[in-house]
């Protein structure tokens, strides 16, 4: 059964509300937190990003939810399920992805977060794998993919098609997790 909320020890990853966008836009206007994306956001870039949630929520039952601290700040990111946009030698394919407002780096909450995803990506929605990927210099997400037991093999690395040749950030370091190893890592 599909959830619109996933609780964990610490946060709520819950949809989204219209208030929210406000604090999308703040989130995106960061150049600490926008370090490993092209740029950072305009207001209607975050608002097409907001609506592209909400519709992929509507459309395929899961997305990036918006997060919250259990008794504590409202929105401090996002965290979820994404199908890939682009062509690539890995997709169609669906990935995990978060990001945080910078005040909330550092305490584990990503590596929360996401493990909760995972276990909905593959106990509920019964995928067969999940990816993630980033930029080869983010070392701070890269090491969050290594704490939720994904993997990577240098052959899958991969330009981002959406960047420019050329570009500093074009170069991407892809990790895996399938569900078979999922399995094995919940039972540990």
């Amino acid at each position: 059964m599909k959830k619109d909320t996933i609780q964990t020890e610490r946060l709520i990853l819950r949809p989204w509300k219209k208030e929210d966008l406000t604090c999308l836009q703040s989130l995106n206007q960061d150049p600490r937190v926008m370090e490993y994306f092209p740029s950072v956001k305009s207001y209607k870039e975050s608002l097409e990003e907001y609506n592209r949630i909400i519709e992929g929520f509507k459309k395929e039952g899961f997305g990036l939810w918006a997060v919250s601290i259990i008794a504590g700040a409202d929105f401090i990111g996002l965290i979820g399920l994404n199908r890939v946009k682009f062509t690539a030698h890995f997709t169609p394919a669906v990935e995990i992805a978060w990001r945080l407002m910078a005040d909330y780096w550092g305490k584990g909450y990503a590596t929360e977060g996401a493990m909760a995803c995972l276990k909905y990506g593959f106990e509920t929605l019964h995928l067969d794998e999940i990816v993630s990927f980033t930029t080869s210099t983010n070392k701070r997400s890269i090491a969050v993919m290594e704490r939720i037991g994904m993997s990577r093999n240098p052959k899958d690395d991969f330009d981002h098609p959406k960047l420019a040749e050329g570009h500093p950030l074009r170069r991407h370091v892809l990790y895996r997790l399938q569900a078979n190893e999922w399995n094995f890592l919940s039972f540990e």
